[in-house]
């Protein structure tokens, strides 16, 4: 993350922050600035050309962006094409632009106990310092500094970071979920408390049934 110390949290259900209705900017959906310039996903590059430059000077906007690819791995992630509530606001400082805000995107993924689908929410929150373009003894690339591209703010990047850090390691249809039966795979859930397989011995261990422990002749 960089040095807006970003922070994230994992929620089940949707919703993302509200914004006053006086000073919200205009909601789009799918809405994609045209910059030779912009990077990621046209739905994560915002135009900062209306912010201006004057410290102080902010703008709020909210927008219903496209999930890119590539958000998570394993057992969950964020689908591809999936809706994304972005609920930002923009602040011109003497740095840059920063830029706070939350999103909420679709998780779909499998039980880590019983292995059913599960699908649900996660809400991330960030604020993120992107700079002007770096001195020309700077490397953009190098550290943790965000940089605007131009007039262009490309969100996608920090997006990306927080919600990595919010994906649960281990995802679950229900918090007491019992998981399957460790001898026949059944979903204990759907068989009952009563579901078992008997005293049966581990043939690795069947001829040690068979010593008469208690025998005490020599």
């Amino acid at each position: 993350m960089s040095k807006g110390n970003g922070k994230s949290v994992a929620r089940g259900v949707p919703g993302a922050r509200g914004v006053d209705a006086g000073q919200a900017g205009q909601v789009s959906k799918g809405s994609k600035p045209v910059s030779a310039h912009a990077r990621g996903s046209g739905d994560f590059v915002f135009d900062m050309r209306a912010l201006g430059r004057g410290p102080g000077e902010f703008r709020d906007e909210r927008r219903t962006a496209i999930a890119p690819d590539g958000l998570g791995s394993g057992l969950v992630l964020v689908p591809v094409g999936g809706d994304v509530a972005l609920d930002l606001r923009f602040e011109a400082v003497s740095e840059g632009v920063l830029v706070t805000g939350s999103a909420v995107a679709p998780l779909t993924g499998e039980c880590a106990r019983c292995l059913d689908p599960v699908t649900s929410t996660v809400e991330v929150g960030f604020q993120e310092l992107y700079r002007y373009l770096p001195d020309p003894d700077d490397d953009e690339d190098d550290g943790e500094d965000r940089f605007l591209d131009g007039d262009f703010l490309d969100l996608e990047p920090a997006f990306r970071d927080a919600v990595v850090l919010a994906l649960p390691l281990s995802p679950l249809c229900r918090d007491d979920c019992p998981g399957l039966c460790a001898e026949c795979g059944a979903k204990l859930a759907d068989v009952g408390p009563e579901h078992g397989h008997g005293d049966k011995v581990d043939p690795r261990w069947g001829l040690l049934a068979k010593l008469d422990l208690h025998d005490t002749t020599e």
